[in-house]
């Protein structure tokens, strides 16, 4: 059932060299959307997971610690492969003057894409052309998830993350890199390309997030102002498409697209990313991401 975890928010974090898995806990007056300032500032506290923080098994220790340095929520070993589903705002669709698809549109990212929510992002020479950002709600699955109907989905759903789909547009969809047919793994896969945190929030919180403000800004320009109620398809609904005849495996992670407002869509001329853009992704209740693109 939902929430089989016993965590709301889950954090990994260090303090005094070791890391941790805890579940952060807000003080009155605290909002979890500020995670990563009330963790700078020294004023987050967490309690302790023993355990597989995936696992039924994981529990709340006694131990509560101050925070002293927010990582990844998760790991490579912990995410086998990152899904994405592409075309699926509505106002994104309109924006690329694009039809609807009549299903949910998946591609790959490798588990090299994963990269933390505040690293600097190493972008190499053959990405650093047409450079683009995409702010996403992604889906972390709790448990291996076969042929799932629409009414069990959040059953098997761990929680939810802020994520950032990189993309490098000429090897996406220029014929002179990409062919005739849109090369979406390659132009998407290059290591560090989706950063995700700082938190995972439990269904228990979020439901199927479905009303979750997303907003992106490039060095403080407004670019992606949006809301997860644009989805053409939302959560239930992907999960229970991507899972037929598929296993989707503990850990992992779903993107669920992209709203308006990417660089590729702007009229006359795009603005892509350079070296040096700072991108901040904002999800209502996931809290801030916040990337600097380092061309190397």
């Amino acid at each position: 059932m939902a929430g089989s975890f016993p965590w709301s928010h889950l954090i990994r974090f260090e303090k005094n060299g070791v890391i941790y898995y805890g579940n952060a806990v807000f003080a009155p007056g605290q909002v979890p959307g500020q995670i990563t300032q009330l963790a700078k500032s020294g004023e987050l506290q967490a309690q302790v997971i023993k355990g597989d923080p995936l696992s039924p098994d994981a529990t709340l220790t006694t131990e509560y610690l101050q925070v002293e340095k927010l990582l990844c929520p998760l790991t490579y070993d912990q995410v086998p492969i990152i899904r994405c589903v592409g075309l699926n705002y509505m106002q994104h669709i309109k924006e690329g003057g694009r039809t609807p698809p009549p299903y949910p549109s998946l591609f790959i990212k490798p588990n090299t894409c994963l990269a933390t929510f505040d690293a600097d992002i190493k972008i190499p020479i053959i990405a650093q052309e047409t450079l683009d950002y995409e702010g996403e709600l992604t889906i972390v699955i709790g448990k291996d998830a076969i042929d799932v109907p629409e009414e069990r989905v959040l059953d098997y759903i761990a929680g939810y993350v802020a994520s950032n789909d990189i993309s490098c547009r000429i090897w996406q969809r220029d014929p002179k890199y990409a062919g005739n047919v849109p090369q979406l793994c390659f132009s998407k896969g290059f290591d560090s390309f989706a950063p995700i945190g700082p938190m995972i929030v439990s269904p228990t919180v979020l439901g199927a997030a479905d009303k979750q403000t997303l907003e992106t800004t490039v060095n403080h320009d407004l670019r992606q102002d949006s809301n997860t109620s644009d989805l053409l398809f939302g959560v239930r609904r992907i999960v229970s498409f991507l899972s037929q005849g598929t296993t989707l495996k503990k850990g992992s992670l779903i993107m669920t697209g992209t709203p308006s407002g990417v660089a590729l869509g702007m009229k006359p001329v795009p603005i892509y990313l350079k070296d040096g853009d700072v991108v901040k992704v904002e999800i209502g209740g996931l809290g801030i991401m916040e990337n600097k693109m380092v061309f190397v």
